[in-house]
């Protein structure tokens, strides 16, 4: 009998310290672990992944989504959300192009900054000076940009008449030592959107926010601004990410940034970024940028339909927050 005893306490003791370092495990990589496993598998299965070519092609197609994610990672590390920056991403490469026809590739470029910048103020302002919740000010606005953007399109399409002609195309199509300009403009935003994070005073202020915000409104930082300038940075990566689009398209269509917003923040939360705020790297969210391209490109190569991409981020955003929530309840089955 004591024997029994002795051995379902050990069984009992030997699941707590595996629950124990399972937590560990969710608390710092969430499902990145399970994730880069499963693309292992897919890798196995579909060699060509992993073909040169291939790779220099993700990596050019996921530069939109990740130029769109270094921005988000802001708003997210400041405990808010941003759903409205694929509605921004439509409206900005409609105006770009339908500029470019207009006027000239130089107006296009300032036209989508303004618009990004602008949208970017106005929901900082929202958000952080008028504390609106951000899930339902920046939803609203989604609808009020595609809104916008169909009144303004006409429900028609624009393209630029002479793509050869323009160098407009130098930031979607371009090459720079033979390095695709849109991984370039990528990589150089990272560093400078790093070193701003994670070398800053507004960095440490963003993480202090998502950390606590009323400690940090107590400890003397202007909680309202530093939130609306998180905002205003997600606005200008878009605009970025806009004019990528357009360039590499040379057109631009009333949708053509629906579902962005879900697979950016996908991206983010995949690579480590707290959905609840306060903890997140720019490092992190290149991984997480990365890996989902990867994965949903595999998926392509196996030749299974185009939508279950859409279930994979579904997966990685449920996935993630529930690992986030395992992780502060100290469970890890719930």
């Amino acid at each position: 009998m004591v024997d029994g005893s002795l051995e379902i306490a050990g069984s009992e003791g030997g699941m707590r310290a595996l629950g124990a370092a399972l937590r560990e495990v969710v608390a710092r990589f969430g499902v990145l672990p399970v994730f880069i496993v499963a693309l292992g598998v897919v890798a196995a299965l579909t060699p060509a992944l992993l073909d040169g070519n291939n790779i220099a092609q993700v990596l050019r197609q996921s530069s939109i989504v990740g130029v769109m994610a270094l921005g988000a990672t802001f708003v997210l590390i400041s405990g808010r959300i941003d759903l409205s920056i694929g509605s921004l991403l439509s409206l900005s490469s409609f105006v770009a192009v339908d500029i470019h026809e207009r006027v000239g590739p130089g107006a296009a470029v300032v036209a989508a900054f303004a618009i990004g910048g602008g949208i970017g103020v106005f929901n900082g302002f929202l958000v952080g000076y008028l504390r609106l919740n951000a899930l339902i000010a920046t939803l609203a606005m989604m609808s009020l940009l595609q809104g916008v953007t169909l009144v303004y399109s006409g429900g028609a399409d624009v393209y630029v008449a002479n793509p050869d002609a323009t160098w407009f195309a130098f930031f979607g199509r371009g090459f720079l030592f033979g390095v695709p300009v849109p991984v370039l403009i990528f990589a150089a935003l990272a560093v400078v959107l790093g070193v701003l994070l994670h070398m800053s005073a507004f960095g440490r202020k963003i993480y202090a926010i998502g950390g606590n915000e009323t400690a940090s409104s107590f400890s003397g930082i202007d909680t309202r601004r530093s939130v609306a300038l998180a905002y205003v940075v997600g606005g200008l990566t878009t605009s970025v990410a806009a004019l990528i689009i357009a360039s590499r398209v040379m057109g631009a269509q009333a949708n053509t940034g629906a579902g962005y917003e879900f697979e950016v923040i996908s991206a983010v939360i995949l690579g480590g970024t707290s959905f609840l705020g306060g903890s997140g790297t720019i490092a992190g969210t290149i991984i997480g940028v990365v890996l989902l391209a990867f994965m949903q490109n595999g998926l392509l190569l196996l030749g299974l339909p185009y939508y279950l991409q859409w279930i994979v981020t579904w997966g990685v955003i449920i996935s993630a927050v529930w690992a986030e929530v395992a992780a502060k309840r100290k469970r890890v089955f719930l």
